[in-house]
């Protein structure tokens, strides 16, 4: 095991920077996701901590040594990728071994590594199959199993759930988070799905053309983001958004959305007057009769998902749709005139440029959520 430290890492290929000057600090043993949209350079990142792909400008520390300039083979990591790589013509323990064998490894030696890695995944009675006799989970076991057996300081993996199905995707997501607890190695993941980045990470970066735009945990992420990408980007579904202002009434200032000119809360000490953007989740707004909330609402789409089910209302709020979860034994149709109302402890406030406006007073985290 090892922590991994980025110092200022940088990637350019040619006029394009792809990573703009990272820095972050990964202690041993922590499970890591790399989150953002494609093209963000997530990847890229996960390349050169590699060493598939040489810095531009930078240091990464993995164990107290500087590898900025060692090979990918000496800087014992592994890197299980999206396509699965196997060797169609080996086994699934010789592909397991592949890596072992080729070192020369006593016969032995490599029969026990297999077996054990084997053991840990639950695939011991594969090993004497090919890989076009395995479904594309089992695949993607023997994959991380090739990386287990060279007992890696680091694991990095590339978005390696994503040809699976919705179903497997849910399943591999455990067999991941059960293989950290049990070897309790240092773990970088990237991925482009929230969901997976929210259930299985220590922490989370958010990644963004190139930059981390937040580091936390996935609580302190979801109730506390730093900016507006990250508040829009960590949860699902995402954070309602609704143009606002603060505005001076009566000697004070208050936050004041949409053309009903709705009233919401006093603004934050220090927040200027002018335009700002209001954010709300969906679960943090309650449908009520109509006349009884804060806006009136209508219907407009109805997705009933089983746990859950979540309603798209027109409102004089914003002119996208207003996302708002509720029970899944509602009533509700296309067309129902309702009303909404505001939970004003949980509200979101963004500048002009995105950022969070936060009160001094207000809680990073809300207990109640985390009983």
């Amino acid at each position: 095991m090892a922590s991994l430290v980025l110092d200022g890492v940088a990637k350019s290929f040619g006029p394009v920077e792809a990573i703009a000057g990272v820095d972050l600090e990964i202690p041993d043993g922590e499970f890591m996701v790399l989150v953002g949209p494609s093209g963000c350079g997530k990847s890229t990142m996960l390349r050169l901590i590699s060493g598939l792909e040489d810095v531009s400008r930078g240091r990464i520390v993995i164990g107290g040594r500087d590898v900025t300039r060692v090979a990918p083979a000496r800087r014992n990591v592994a890197m299980v990728f999206q396509s699965y790589a196997l060797f169609p013509h080996m086994t699934v323990a010789e592909n397991i071994g592949f890596g072992l064998a080729l070192a020369r490894r006593p016969k032995e030696e490599v029969r026990r590594r297999v077996t054990e890695a084997a053991q840990i995944l639950q695939i011991e009675a594969l090993l004497d199959r090919k890989p076009r006799q395995l479904s594309g989970g089992q695949r993607q076991r023997v994959a991380i199993g090739r990386s287990i057996i060279r007992n890696p300081e680091v694991f990095l993996f590339d978005e390696p759930l994503s040809n699976l199905d919705a179903t497997l995707r849910i399943r591999m997501r455990l067999e991941i988070a059960r293989l950290h607890q049990r070897i309790d190695t240092t773990m970088v993941y990237v991925t482009h799905d929230q969901t997976e980045a929210m259930t299985l990470a220590d922490r989370i970066a958010v990644f963004r053309s190139g930059c981390i735009e937040q580091v936390g945990t996935p609580m302190e992420l979801y109730h506390r983001p730093a900016n507006r990408f990250v508040a829009g980007f960590i949860g699902a579904p995402a954070m309602n958004f609704i143009p606002s202002r603060i505005a001076e009434i009566g000697g004070r200032r208050e936050i004041r959305c949409g053309t009903p000119d709705l009233p919401v809360n006093p603004a934050p000490d220090g927040a200027a007057p002018g335009v700002v953007t209001l954010g709300i989740r969906p679960e943090h707004l309650a449908v009520v009769q109509e006349g009884d909330g804060d806006v009136a609402a209508s219907v407009e789409i109805i997705e009933k998902l089983g746990v859950e089910t979540l309603a798209y209302l027109q409102t004089e709020l914003m002119e996208e749709s207003l996302t708002v979860r509720i029970p899944p034994e509602t009533s509700l149709t296309r067309g129902d005139r309702i009303a909404v109302r505001i939970d004003r402890t949980r509200i979101h406030l963004f500048d002009g440029n995105g950022r969070a406006v936060h009160e001094p007073s207000r809680p990073d985290t809300y207990p109640q959520d985390l009983a």
